[in-house]
């Protein structure tokens, strides 16, 4: 797993270039929303079970043909899973907004995700909306902690939404 401050030198090491001027603003901004990050994953960490629990009640009142029969939110142990999942988008949403990097998201939920659930037969488009509706909860929180700028919880969300979003071939 790498976070801002290694991939922005990786990558320039790579093609044998100083840090530049845009290196150096996006480190600054990166070290600027420092404390910022810290204490949104404390708030989300403080409440992250009702964070799912929130954004679970309003995907299902959203789409309530997930949870009738049919649906794959239907039965207690579906119903079960799809929580644990958002608690996992939710978990490393967080460790990615710390870093500053989406690099583990690609690693440890992207990978193979997008197939595994195409395989199993469960839509991508509830998931990605249960993912947005988590963002939605987690900004009004920390707007509501004194962060008034809470622009940079988007990237790690919005990045899952768009890997997991339907795809033009």
């Amino acid at each position: 797993m790498r976070d801002a401050v290694t991939s922005l030198i990786r990558n320039y090491d790579i093609t044998g270039r100083y840090l530049d001027r845009n290196a150096i603003d996006s480190l600054k901004s990166y070290f600027d929303t420092g404390m910022a990050r810290v204490q949104a994953a404390a708030l989300i960490n403080s409440d992250a079970a009702g964070i799912v629990r929130q954004a679970g009640s309003q995907l299902f009142d959203e789409n309530p043909e997930l949870i009738r029969p049919g649906g794959n939110a239907y039965t207690t142990r579906r119903y079960a899973a799809c929580l644990r999942d958002m608690d996992y988008y939710l978990r490393y949403a967080t460790y990615a907004l710390v870093a500053g990097d989406n690099d583990v998201l690609d690693e440890r939920v992207l990978e193979g995700l997008r197939e595994t659930y195409n395989s199993l037969g469960v839509p991508c488009g509830p998931t990605v909306r249960g993912i947005q509706i988590m963002k939605d909860i987690v900004k009004a929180q920390v707007a509501a902690a004194g962060i008034s700028d809470t622009r940079f919880l988007d990237q790690p969300f919005d990045y899952m939404s768009r890997e997991l979003g339907e795809k033009d071939i």
